[in-house]
């Protein structure tokens, strides 16, 4: 099956998904507990990695701008624009891909090969939008947040790095985040991030949704969706970054 057959019918999918729910309160019940299950739950992993990787950021900065041509302030503004343009939006978003892709994938492609989809299209009901669109909704709402946490948790690594290091003071790092700030910056990176929560949700419920055979052939799509997504994701942020960035 080519690509076009794939995309064709992750279009009708999505198409289901996001079609009127029969039962409101049962829908948003749904998004409320997916909310839970993929953003609260990968908080802790989104914070370590976002501590130490802003300590390396920063530490990396003030080793390799030693020159009286270049001001110390620069570590900070440095690490700034790096966590916020790209690290948290783009790499959190991949390693997201990997821990909630993986899991959406395998809830789903487990209740396809245990006939439980199957069973409620013959009870009438509409398992895309059951399953699907509160997984995609409930990203959408709380990748941001998650992305948030991550620019500010990011950059306070990095204002540790930069102590660790005795490169610089704490005083000249503050001053170094506050300086050429725009806030179209934070907009562009939750924006994309928002893109991203979609396609990691969509393209993993794809995947499991559509799964056949056994368990193994689970554990195929899970690794299929992860692959995907990662890959769509970058793709994305070079769309987004040339359209909104140049």
């Amino acid at each position: 099956m080519g690509p076009l057959y794939h995309l064709g019918r992750y279009a009708l999918l999505i198409k289901r998904a996001f079609k009127k729910p029969d039962r409101q309160k049962v829908f948003w019940r749904r998004v409320l507990n997916e909310i839970d299950k993929l953003g609260v739950s990968s908080l802790g992993i989104v914070l370590i990695i976002s501590v130490f990787v802003g300590a390396v950021v920063a530490l990396q900065a003030a080793f390799n701008m030693e020159s009286p041509w270049i001001p110390d302030y620069a570590v900070g503004l440095t690490t700034r624009q790096s966590i916020i343009l790209e690290f948290s939006p783009t790499i959190i978003s991949v390693i997201l891909a990997g821990k909630v892709g993986s899991s959406i994938s395998s809830e789903i492609g487990s209740m396809r090969i245990s006939e439980q989809i199957d069973a409620m299209e013959i009870m009438g009901v509409n398992p895309a939008s059951l399953l699907v669109a509160p997984k995609v909704l409930a990203a959408m709402l709380i990748n941001p947040f998650l992305i948030t946490l991550s620019m500010a948790v990011g950059i306070f690594g990095g204002w540790l790095g930069a102590l660790a290091s005795g490169a610089l003071t704490g005083e000249m790092y503050v001053f170094g985040i506050k300086s050429f700030f725009h806030l179209y910056d934070i907009f562009y990176a939750l924006f994309k991030t928002v893109i991203f929560a979609f396609i990691i949700t969509s393209v993993s419920s794809y995947y499991g949704y559509f799964v056949k055979g056994g368990s193994i052939e689970v554990g195929h799509a899970s690794t299929r969706a992860v692959v995907s997504s990662s890959i769509l994701i970058i793709f994305a942020n070079l769309i987004l970054t040339q359209l909104m960035l140049t």
